[in-house]
């Protein structure tokens, strides 16, 4: 799998709180842009990969493609954990010759309020769930919260911590024409000043609600040499479920802090020929602020309880020691699952991003943090 394949195409449309067009036509938009970008005909592909939540068939988008014939298609569960398993699968896929030119996307329409899913009111709640609904844990922001009570007390990070992590993401996105947060610089007195969502994380600690959509194209290493842009190749790619773990109330562990970026990592570092003090900017899984700080301990940046103060003095903004999100990720360019993070882990590879870091060799994006996740290593050859 080592640089066998490579990211060839990227496309999006645009983010905002509402678009006016429904997410096949999203998807559809963002795959043809991504195949325009690399040069290939939208009658070559023959593999498609999606999440377990993509709301468009596979048949739909074949069928609007021109898609001669696929051979190939594939899908990942677990939400904000599946983007980088996505990608890697049709990488797989590509490698092993089950298909020559696969693409992945995620289309996603979450501006309004009642397209979220706690926002309905079921008339039993079932599974795991059953055990914290009922008690006031009704969002993923209020499982998250508990986390990041424990973490706070346990390492003695703060506020302070959190707000760094917002505001290197505001202030990358304010660099970046296409991010919702364009145009809404954001000082530390604005993030203090923020209201609660669920203590202690604050209206600037969250993701943003987007429609949006973004695609990548995968092909064969040798082909990527022939396409239009510079390619950005797979290095390496993993997936973990660790031990005991249930979605976002991972509070059953003997250590609820270590998630599942530890065994993607672990896994990640073994199928590379690089190491976290190779990495030149990563595209970190930013539902929320504190994921950034459990990430950067997880993949090896920094020691346990050492994330906060990685964060300090612009550790993760440009110009840091390790940027971060410089798209503006998650909380201020747009949140569509974190296909977005792959799409600038990918401009970032070719040179091309807004906050762009000089000669980046090596570029780490991940998934969910808190969930089943995935990670993917890509490199400038």
């Amino acid at each position: 799998m080592r640089d066998a394949t490579a990211i060839v195409g990227i496309g999006n449309t645009e983010y905002a709180k509402a678009l006016d067009r429904p997410e096949k036509v999203l998807a559809l938009e963002a795959i043809l842009a991504a195949l325009d970008d690399a040069g290939i005909d939208p009658a070559d592909v023959d593999g498609l990969a999606s999440y377990t939540m993509e709301g468009t068939e596979e048949i739909e988008i074949a069928r609007n493609l021109g898609c001669r014939a696929v051979t190939w298609f594939g899908q990942v569960g677990y939400g904000g954990g599946a983007g980088c398993g996505v990608v890697g699968n049709a990488a797989m896929a590509v490698a092993s010759g089950q298909c020559d030119v696969a693409v992945a996307w995620r289309s996603r329409k979450r501006g309004a309020a009642a397209s979220r899913p706690w926002a309905g009111v079921r008339d039993r709640v079932g599974g795991n769930q059953q055990w914290s609904r009922p008690w006031g844990l009704l969002r993923p922001v209020d499982e998250i919260a508990m986390l990041t009570r424990r973490y706070l007390h346990e390492y003695g990070g703060s506020r302070e911590h959190l707000c760094n992590v917002a505001m290197a993401a505001r202030g990358h996105a304010n660099r970046n024409p296409a991010a919702t947060m364009h145009a809404k610089p954001m000082t530390r007195d604005d993030y203090f000043a923020a209201r609660w969502i669920s203590e202690p994380l604050c209206l600037f600690d969250n993701c943003l609600e987007t429609d949006g959509a973004g695609a990548v194209v995968i092909v064969r290493a040798d082909r990527a040499r022939d396409c239009r842009t510079r390619p950005a190749y797979v290095h390496s790619w993993a997936q973990s479920i660790p031990l005991d773990h249930q979605t976002m109330t991972n509070f059953f562990t003997d250590d609820p802090l270590r998630g599942p970026a530890w065994d993607c990592a672990a896994k990640l570092w073994a199928g590379a020929d690089v190491g976290p003090d190779d990495v030149d900017v990563a595209q970190l899984y930013d539902a929320f602020s504190p994921l950034v700080l459990l990430s950067l301990e997880g993949y090896g940046f920094c020691g346990r309880g050492e994330a906060p103060g990685f964060t300090e003095d612009g550790g993760i903004a440009l110009g840091g020691r390790l940027p971060v999100n410089t798209s503006g990720g998650g909380m201020s360019e747009a949140y569509v699952h974190g296909f977005n993070l792959i799409i600038e882990a990918v401009r970032q590879v070719r040179g091309t991003s807004t906050a762009q870091v000089p000669d980046a060799e090596v570029s780490l994006v991940t998934s969910g943090e808190g969930v089943p996740t995935s990670a993917l290593l890509l490199v400038r050859r």
